[in-house]
């Protein structure tokens, strides 16, 4: 959470607030903050006075805490603090911590909208102490907000302490001025708390506000305490004890404090009201919603109301911090907040979707202590819509089943489990809807039926994957996603976490351990590592435990949709399943990674506009030394074209834009201009990936980039740093690569050609910026010079070649032929046919064989033939007579000119040998060769 400056903070502490208006009820002065975000302002200003460090709200995943669904006390964020196995930033803290209950043992979800104080979302303001002050110092700071800053008057005050705990109720009569009959003493756990079965734990005072005896319920303790009258405000915990597994406690050596006190709480007391959903935050939120329904908050429909501003703020606080729906762990949960809160808005008369109309309202109210709901407006607002468009859908076939189906039940009747799974399985009605839509009319469900029902579905799916053909550990795959759930990635948002380990597999089978020196795959609940997909290689890092345990992971695989395959090895200590260990993805690999990944899509786009919209992806590698990016174009890009694209993916790059994603369908996707990725599958809903801005771009919003993605990404497109195109080339017909660079790779890439021109320019005796004339000339030179070698060459072969019969270039008489056998070395074989041709005009009237060994030791041959023998000898076939003396198969040409080569250079001699002899065969007298056929000829 990023506060409002400290400064301002700290005001609200001590200065008062003209505009707060309270009822006389309420009792505190008219100075006193009274509005939700005055208070919270205050509460932390008064501590940062009192030299707490103001901790930001950890996210509502919680990234270290894996036994946790969500972030659902303050003290969260503090638990290996407390426990030792973190270091504070200091000693003193607090904050005011966002938190959800809604899932697991923490769930409020069926009590919303219908008591005073249940939410699913609420802030919890707390000061903490590690090691420093202990019981007097937290009860004077408390006495002192509640009673100084707020001017809440002491009479209407009154705390617990645990039964015996004489210190603590000696403390509060001492700072507060209470007699026992204001201190209760209260046995059991509502007054002792403890982390778990072992570890830190201690005693509990609780502070109580009394809303006045208009309202029912009594103080704490007696039987009716669960009244309105008596509301808990504030705990305070006075951690000094370890609880031990023989269940023996002894003495912590540094005592310590953790307290918590709910803002919402605390603004109605403020507010003149017991009623939570009466403050000043949650009006807005109603006041917006009547606005948008027409429909009164009073009466039957204030429930409905009640629950849309509420389950509102829980859906927008968890997308964003990166929790999307899904129909498993988290995601299945905030599914379940926001499809209540869309059911009560259709119980409202709402037509279109309503829930993301009313997101502008929290953020206007909660987004400067919040600014995550400000950067996420867009996303929460598509999620949102997206979920409620599709979900309306749903719930209108649902309820006119269910109205069929429980046609003649009356209240306290139950609906069979049968008819609750075919709503579900055919129909997507979720079982926790068709129990809270009969809530109303007093029917249940027969909820072991519907899971018996849901069993007999798994168990005809394990028997079809059996009989699939996949492999044996495809098998092991389905089973433990069956049995243990999706994986939770938390790589969006984070690169370090801990994680339970569900499962370990070694060599293709389960296993309860994997020891030093044993490579296999850990399987935890929730994970920041990117597995690989879409062409995004999987990330590397470390497992780790106190006790020194090391699991290197060298690569992370995903199987069956959600399931993450951390294979690596154990290289120090052991891991044993259902051990908590922290992850840590290797951040350098991952940063390098990332910004390959983002360059991959605006290379892209820069594809499509520079070489046309035929462009579409053919497959992608993205690794952290590269991207590889393959491609549909017919020809290879010239110089210019690889110029423009880089340039153009460059601008973006230098716009340092914000990377977005949203949530929304496919085919919402494609018509903003979206971009699908290739050889991916879509379900329903996607993640959807939009970068740079341009003015005459056609996508939603003038993106620029704008693609179907699930892989992780930058936050700003400068971060990428520089893009650098270094390869380009063909992969199949009509398919080209290019390969390119970004940030340190490209750096480090342009730095060594930098260095390797500066050593070349040294080379040459010249500057850098001399360097392409100076090599010009040189090229020019040389290009002469090769010239005038190669014409002294033919000079020096055609008067002093080496004859096969060892006389110097002689002409020789074969049946009557003059033959002109020509032995040379060091000629490149395309000169050969140049020189055949002064051969011949040397000759006049006979036969010329020239057999060559070139500089790379491959040997050429080329034999010509005037024009007044054609009819008597065909180049080709003598060629071909002396190509097979080298190595050689075939050779081609026309009757007059043939050529041929062979990789044996050193037998050029025998290639002139064997053909006089076959000039031999062909001499008058003996039948003369037929013409060669046109296949051989050109």
């Amino acid at each position: 959470m990023a506060l409002t400056p400290m400064n301002a903070a700290k005001s609200g502490a001590s200065k008062a607030n003209g505009k707060a208006s309270k009822r006389a009820d309420a009792g505190a002065g008219p100075e006193a903050p009274s509005r939700a975000n005055e208070l919270r302002s205050a509460f932390l200003g008064f501590f940062a006075d009192a030299d707490h460090v103001v901790e930001p709200s950890a996210p509502l995943v919680p990234r270290h805490d894996p036994t946790l669904m969500f972030t659902n006390a303050g003290m969260v964020p503090f638990k290996n603090v407390f426990t030792g196995q973190e270091k504070p930033r200091a000693l003193r803290a607090a904050s005011s911590q966002k938190c959800v209950r809604a899932g697991g043992k923490h769930n409020d979800l069926d009590n919303v909208g219908y008591t005073a104080r249940h939410h699913t979302f609420f802030e919890m303001l707390g000061n903490f102490s590690f090691g420093d002050y202990f019981k007097e110092r937290a009860i004077e700071l408390a006495w002192s907000f509640l009673t100084g800053v707020l001017a809440l008057p002491e009479e209407k005050l009154l705390v617990t302490v645990y039964m015996d705990d004489d210190e603590a109720a000696e403390l509060w009569k001492k700072i507060s001025g209470f007699g026992d009959d204001k201190i209760l003493r209260i046995a059991g756990s509502d007054n002792f708390w403890s982390m778990g079965d072992t570890g830190p734990c201690g005693p509990c005072s609780e502070i109580f506000y009394d809303h006045g005896a208009h309202l029912p319920g009594g103080p704490p303790g007696s039987p009716d305490q669960d009244g309105d009258r008596f509301v808990e405000i504030w705990n305070l915990v006075f951690m000094q004890y370890e609880q031990r597994d023989d269940g023996t406690r002894i003495d912590l050596p540094r005592p310590s404090i953790d307290t918590g006190m709910g803002l919402e709480r605390i603004a109605a007391v403020m507010q003149g009201t017991h009623d939570n959903y009466e403050i000043d935050l949650f009006r807005r939120l109603i006041a917006a919603s009547v606005d948008l329904t027409g429909v009164s908050a009073v009466g039957d429909e204030a429930p409905s109301h009640r629950i849309i501003a509420d389950h509102l703020r829980a859906s927008s606080f968890l997308i964003a911090d990166g929790v999307l729906p899904s129909n498993e762990g988290r995601g299945y949960v905030l599914r379940r907040i926001m499809r209540r809160a869309m059911r009560h808005a259709h119980l409202l008369g709402a037509k279109d979707p309503l829930l993301h109309r009313l997101v502008p309202a929290l953020v206007g109210e909660m987004g400067r202590a919040y600014p995550e709901l400000q950067r996420g407006e867009k996303l929460i607002d598509e999620t949102l819509k997206l979920e409620e468009t599709r979900f309306r859908e749903t719930l209108d076939r649902g309820l006119r089943l269910l109205d069929e189906a429980v046609e003649g039940l009356a209240a306290g009747d139950t609906l069979p489990g049968e008819i609750a799974f075919k709503l579900y399985d055919t129909y997507g009605f979720p079982y926790d809807l068709t129990e809270d839509a009969l809530k109303a009319k007093g029917i249940g469900v027969d909820g072991s039926a519907f899971a018996a029902a849901m069993e007999r579905q798994r168990a005809e799916a394990r028997k079809s994957w059996s009989g699939s053909g996949e492999a044996a550990t495809e098998g092991l795959w389905y089973e433990l996603k069956e049995d243990l759930g999706a994986t939770e990635f938390l790589g969006y948002e984070a690169e370090t976490a801990s994680g339970e380990i569900v499962a370990l597999v070694k060599d293709g089978a389960r296993v309860e351990k994997l020891e030093k020196g044993d490579r296999g795959i850990v399987i935890v609940n929730q994970t920041p590592f990117y597995a690989e997909s879409g062409g995004q290689v999987g990330d590397r890092g470390t497992l780790t435990m106190a006790d020194g345990t090391v699991f290197a992971v060298s690569d992370t695989q995903k199987k069956l949709h959600g399931l993450f395959l951390h294979d690596g090895v154990v290289e120090a200590g052991k891991l044993l399943r259902g051990e908590t260990v922290a992850l840590t993805v290797d951040h350098t690999r991952r940063t390098a990674t990332r910004a390959h990944h983002s360059a991959t899509h605006l290379l892209h786009e820069a594809l499509r506009q520079v070489l046309g919209t035929h462009v579409a992806q053919k497959g992608s590698l993205v690794e952290p030394g590269r991207l590889r990016f393959d491609f549909s174009h017919p020809k290879p890009m010239t110089a210019d074209e690889i110029k423009a694209v880089e340039d153009m993916a460059n601008a973006m790059i230098l716009q340092n834009g914000a990377v977005e994603t949203h949530l929304m369908t496919p085919d919402e996707a494609i018509e903003r201009g979206a971009l699908a990725l290739f050889g991916e599958k879509y379900g329903e809903e996607v993640r959807v990936v939009s970068m740079g801005v341009t003015p005459e771009s056609e996508k939603a919003g003038h993106a620029y980039s704008i693609e179907l993605c699930g892989g992780t990404h930058v936050r700003r497109t400068g971060d990428i740093g520089l893009l650098r195109i270094v390869g380009e080339s063909a992969v199949a017909a009509g398919v080209r690569r290019v390969e390119a660079l970004t940030g340190e790779a490209a750096r480090s890439y342009l730095a060594a050609q930098d260095a390797r021109v500066r050593q070349a320019a040294d080379i040459l005796k010249v500057t850098p910026d001399e360097m392409l004339q100076r090599l010009a000339a040189i090229v020019d030179e040389r290009r002469k010079l090769d010239r005038e070698l190669a014409d002294l060459r033919k000079k020096v072969a055609l008067g002093g070649g080496v004859a096969a019969d060892g006389d110097d270039g002689k002409i020789l008489s074969i049946g009557g032929t003059s033959y002109l056998p020509l032995r040379v070395s060091g000629l490149p074989n395309n000169d050969l046919k140049a020189l055949a041709d002064e051969a011949k005009a040397k000759v006049k009237s006979g036969v010329v064989a020239i057999a060559n060994t070139a500089p790379d030791g491959k040997g050429g041959l080329v034999v010509g033939v005037t024009g007044d023998l054609t009819d008597r000898y065909n180049a080709v076939d003598l060629v071909r007579a002396g190509a097979a003396a080298l190595g050689g198969k075939g050779g081609g040409g026309r009757p007059d000119l043939a050529q041929a080569g062979g990789p044996d250079g050193d037998k050029a001699d025998a290639a002139l040998d064997a053909i006089a002899a076959s000039l031999e065969d062909a001499a008058p007298g003996k039948p003369a060769p037929s013409p060669s056929s046109s296949a051989g000829q050109s």
